[in-house]
C-alpha cells in the first residue's frame, strides 16, 4: 500500500517520516529537526515543511500537536508558543504544504498507535497511555474508543502542574536519579488510578526506550503498567493513521 506521512511536533523535535499501515511502522528512517525557539506558527510551520519535504511527500499528511485540538483548531498549547491558541491549524498545514493535512492531540496520536498495533491491542476496559517527554501526554480508551484531549499532565498534583514534577524533562532539571524519579512518577500513577481506574497504563514517550531503568522500580498497583511497543514512533504513526482516516 502507499505510505501516509506522519508528523510529531514535540516540545523539543519535530520528527517524521512515511508510515506503512499495515504494519504500524515507518516506512522509512525519521527524519527529525529540533523544534523552533520560540516555537511561534511561522516557525513550527517551516521546520515541518523541512521534515515533509526532506521525504519528497506528496500525499496527505498527519500532524500531531501538544494541546487540544478540536476540528484541526488549536485550543490550548503546552511547551510551544501560545500565538497558536485559536489557530485553524490544519488548514496552516493544508495551505502551507499544498496537500491534505490532519492535525490532532500528540498522546492521542501515539495512544491510537498503540492500541491498534503496540501495547494496548485487543485490550479491553480503560487504557491510558502516557508519554512523558517534555510534558506528560495522556490519551484515554475505553474499550477500544478515544476520549480525546484529555491532557492529564495537566492535573494538579502538590499545587502545581503533575508534568512539572513528574515529566522526563523534570527527572533532566532537577537531575533526579532512576530511583527518584520512579518515586515522583509513582505519586502520578496514584492520581490517574485513583480517578480512572484503568485496567492498564501504557508508559511512552522519549523515555520509554530506558524503560528497564524505572519501570521496575515502580510499586505493585492495581493497573498493569508496560512500555510503549513503538516507544517513540508512536506518534508519527498515529499521526498517519488519522490523516488516512480523515
Amino acid at each position: 500500500m502507499t505510505a501516509v506521512f506522519g508528523v510529531d511536533i514535540g516540545g523539543s523535535g519535530i520528527k517524521g517520516a512515511p508510515v506503512d499501515l499495515e504494519r504500524g511502522t515507518p516506512a522509512e528512517e525519521r527524519y527529525k529537526v529540533l523544534t523552533p525557539r520560540p516555537a511561534s506558527p511561522s516557525a513550527v510551520v517551516e521546520a515541518v515543511r523541512e521534515v515533509v519535504e526532506h521525504f519528497d511527500h506528496q500525499g496527505p499528511v498527519g500532524l500531531t500537536f501538544p494541546g487540544v485540538v478540536v476540528g484541526g483548531r488549536i485550543l490550548t498549547a503546552a511547551n510551544v508558543d501560545e500565538d497558536w491558541i485559536g489557530l485553524d491549524a490544519a488548514g496552516l498545514f493544508r495551505e502551507t504544504l499544498d496537500r491534505p493535512a490532519t492535525v490532532l492531540n500528540d498522546a492521542d496520536a501515539a495512544g491510537l498507535a498503540e492500541v491498534r498495533y503496540g501495547a494496548g491491542r485487543d485490550r479491553g476496559g480503560v487504557v491510558l497511555m502516557l508519554t512523558f517527554g517534555t510534558g506528560i501526554g495522556s490519551a484515554l480508551f475505553t474499550d477500544g474508543a478515544l476520549v480525546p484531549n484529555t491532557e492529564l499532565g495537566h492535573l494538579e498534583l502538590r499545587g502545581k502542574d503533575a508534568e512539572r514534577r513528574a515529566s522526563s524533562a523534570a527527572r533532566e532539571r532537577h537531575e533526579l536519579s532512576w530511583p527518584e524519579w520512579a518515586v515522583r512518577v509513582d505519586e502520578y500513577l496514584d492520581l490517574v488510578e485513583r480517578l480512572f481506574s484503568p485496567q492498564l497504563i501504557i508508559v511512552g514517550g522519549g523515555v520509554s526506550r530506558k524503560h528497564d531503568k524505572f519501570l521496575p522500580l515502580l510499586k505493585e498497583r492495581t493497573a498493569e503498567v508496560v512500555p510503549a511497543v513503538l516507544r517513540n514512533d508512536a506518534g508519527i504513526v498515529g499521526a498517519a493513521m488519522a490523516a488516512a482516516s480523515d
